[in-house]
């Protein structure tokens, strides 16, 4: 039977790592991995993570199962995290809450679920958008059409473009909406235009499935979470699918959550029984490891307080990078505006250059991102600043 099986190619992502760990060249640049780095270049283990592992280590009795919703604590922990405490859906208990395997296990979980609620179900993705939003719902059997959000070539948000497109979009339809800090692209709706699309869902009967997997890394936790929860305020059904791996560091531990707010508190009650049927037939069960960590985390005040401090850091140093790198790209003498970067939010953003040019500033100077041009700023900082910034207009000159 295997030998029928062929070699896919590389995955764009893992293939840029490994042509970058093989590159000689000592001031190569890697803008293309998805996670957070530090000014030295490290994805350094938060302090508060650090201080809650002990906890659980000390504290924890048993390696038995816990149950397919996942660790009280974090469940606990993490409802008000993205909705607020207090906030009206939580009081009034129409929000229900698994843990789940990152932010991805969240997404594939609430896709299988979806088509249990009805035989076809068609997703609105953005476009651009995470490249692996379509493997996530499309491989479960999900239907996926495109709404315009983001424009490459003037580096604008496409805001009437996309609420022309989402007309269309009607009862029993899913539109998948970034919480924050949009991947690919960093440009976030505003406040004003979260209120147009919830009326707009409200008028249609969509429903939304927002992909909170930043929250804290662009404006703040609360102010990140503007979208999901005006529209668990305004609306009578929402998934908010969160993960855990960017703001507290716990990419490896793979946790997440998948909530679902109902029109009443059984609706969504009797929805996590199906979900948790979900997961029984797929992982089974839930890690515990990174669960425990947010749960000790979110409800140890002190503990908390240092967490929110280092994400208040981590946050600071991704927008003044972004300032530096749009700062150092005019005075490199850049022949166009790229002060949209610094106007955007979160770690990623399109150069906007083509991809011819994207290979060259990889063969030429060794700096490394994906094809579509999108950095992650976070590999960004000011020891490779000015190297990265004339590397690239003498890329885009010549």
């Amino acid at each position: 039977m295997f030998e029928l099986i062929k070699a896919l190619p590389a995955d764009p992502i893992l293939g840029l790592i490994a042509d970058f760990g093989k590159d000689k060249n000592p001031d190569k640049v890697d803008l293309g991995v998805g996670v957070y780095k530090d000014e030295s270049g490290q994805t350094t283990i938060m302090k508060a993570v650090k201080k809650a592992e002990a906890i659980c280590h000390q504290t924890e009795q048993t390696k038995a199962y816990i149950g397919p919703a996942g660790v009280p604590e974090f469940i606990d922990g993490i409802r008000p995290l993205i909705f607020g405490d207090d906030h009206p859906a939580l009081q009034d208990k129409r929000v229900s809450t698994v843990l789940t395997p990152g932010g991805c296990g969240a997404l594939r979980v609430g896709a299988e679920f979806l088509l249990r609620c009805a035989d076809s179900v068609t997703v609105w993705v953005s476009d651009p958008t995470w490249a692996n939003h379509v493997p996530l719902l499309g491989n479960a059997g999900l239907k996926l059409v495109t709404y315009p959000y983001y424009d490459q070539t003037s580096s604008q948000l496409l805001f009437d473009e996309m609420m022309s497109a989402l007309v269309a979009a009607k009862s029993g339809d899913v539109v998948l909406l970034h919480g924050c800090c949009h991947n690919p692209c960093g440009a976030d709706l505003s406040e004003e235009q979260w209120q147009a699309v919830t009326a707009l869902a409200k008028k249609n009967g969509f429903l939304p499935l927002i992909d909170l997997a930043y929250q804290g890394f662009g404006r703040g936790v609360d102010e990140d979470a503007y979208g999901p929860r005006l529209m668990a305020e305004r609306l009578p059904e929402l998934l908010v699918a969160s993960s855990c791996s960017k703001n507290f560091g716990l990419y490896r531990e793979r946790t997440g959550s998948l909530s679902v707010v109902g029109a009443q508190s059984h609706h969504g009650e009797a929805a996590i029984t199906h979900i948790n049927n979900v997961v029984r037939g797929n992982y089974s069960m839930p890690p515990s490891h990174g669960g425990a960590i947010v749960g000790t985390i979110l409800q140890d005040q002190a503990l908390r307080k240092i967490w929110e401090s280092e994400l208040e850091m981590m946050r600071n140093r991704l927008n003044s990078v972004r300032a530096l790198l749009v700062d150092r790209l005019k005075n490199c003498g850049a022949d166009r505006d790229f002060s949209f970067i610094a106007e955007q939010f979160g770690m990623f953003s399109f150069l906007g250059i083509t991809s011819q040019q994207v290979r060259r500033l990889r063969d030429d100077f060794g700096i490394y991102m994906v094809e579509s041009s999108r950095i992650n700023l976070a590999g960004v900082n000011k020891t490779n600043v000015d190297y990265l910034a004339s590397a690239i207009v003498a890329t885009i000159k010549s």
